[in-house]
């Protein structure tokens, strides 16, 4: 997990070598203006509560492929203590940790994609692997060819795609059920919001739910937009703590977006939905956090209602 002290080494060395670029680009990577758009609410108590067996799912991706087929990954398995395990894989190196089962009290499927900590993910989100591209036809049959995403985060979701849409399968004859949670943090988050595109291109009928924290954006305006246009079939939210950098990058003016669906962890601990795309009120994470130098990357791993991304 995420230091509590201070900006990790390997991300002020990052910093230092952007400072130029970002200094040239800070006026366009901020929003011009910060306009409250519709009503931001708060979240209630109750709902704050019923996220939380999402947290402990997303969290639990971090663990070993054999800690969570078998249920034994600590506080993060004790937190959904009736899961029944049924698929799980990555190596946690070369392709990220996943896992698939069935959460009798959500009467869904469940997948969860490992995240990666801010020091790791920040070079992928502004490197070379920063280019929109269009999404492997292959995977993602008859999509729009104006919808892109970010080519690093395309190419993580590619390495267990066929795996966990199998699984997936495997569970639907299994359980019944046609409801599908994904969930996941930073990176995993990503891979999951690609999953809620992917997943009903090969299966129909599906409901997901997709519960994302620290998600940093994926796609292009067309992706956000398709991903709203498809509300019924996925229903998106994605949590941002405090001054959490991740979620604002990569930055708008290289023609990233964001879909609706934000919460955003404030100072004090309350929960505000923030109605939208990238909504830029100073209560919501884009007009709170302007730059990556205003963010706070401690704040990456939570907690997100006491519970702290990691295994």
């Amino acid at each position: 997990m995420a230091s509590s002290s201070s900006w990790s080494v390997p991300l002020r060395l990052w910093l230092s070598g952007a400072a130029a670029f970002l200094a040239a680009t800070l006026a366009l990577a901020a929003p011009t203006q910060l306009v409250p758009r519709q009503s931001i609410t708060t979240v209630s108590q109750s709902a704050v509560a019923s996220y939380t067996p999402y947290s402990f799912y997303a969290s639990a991706g971090y663990c070993s492929a054999s800690a969570t087929i078998s249920w034994t990954c600590g506080t993060n398995c004790e937190g959904n203590p009736t899961f029944k395990p049924l698929a799980s894989g990555g190596d946690g190196v070369t392709v990220q940790y996943w896992f698939v089962g069935y959460d009798p009290s959500l009467k869904s499927i469940v997948v969860s994609n490992q995240g990666t900590q801010p020091s790791a993910i920040i070079p992928l989100i502004t490197d070379g692997d920063i280019a929109l591209v269009n999404l492997d036809p292959s995977l993602f049959p008859g999509l729009d060819s104006s919808i892109q995403a970010h080519k690093g985060f395309a190419e993580a979701h590619s390495k267990s795609a066929s795996d966990i849409l199998e699984a997936v399968q495997q569970a639907i004859t299994t359980y019944g059920t046609h409801n599908v949670v994904l969930t996941g943090h930073s990176l995993g988050a990503a891979i999951s919001l690609l999953h809620t595109v992917y997943l009903p291109l090969h299966i129909s009928n599906l409901k997901i739910t997709f519960v994302g924290y620290g998600l940093p954006r994926v796609g292009n305006q067309a992706f956000a937009d398709y991903v709203d246009a498809h509300d019924a079939i996925a229903s998106v939210t994605h949590i941002n703590n405090k001054e959490d950098p991740i979620p604002i990058l990569p930055g708008r003016f290289l023609g990233f977006h964001h879909p609706a669906g934000e919460i955003h962890i404030q100072d004090s601990g309350a929960w505000l939905a923030c109605p939208g795309q990238d909504n830029t009120d100073s209560q919501c994470i884009v007009g709170d956090v302007a730059n990556v130098f205003d963010g706070d990357e401690s704040d990456h791993d939570g907690p997100y209602n006491g519970v702290e991304m990691g295994c």
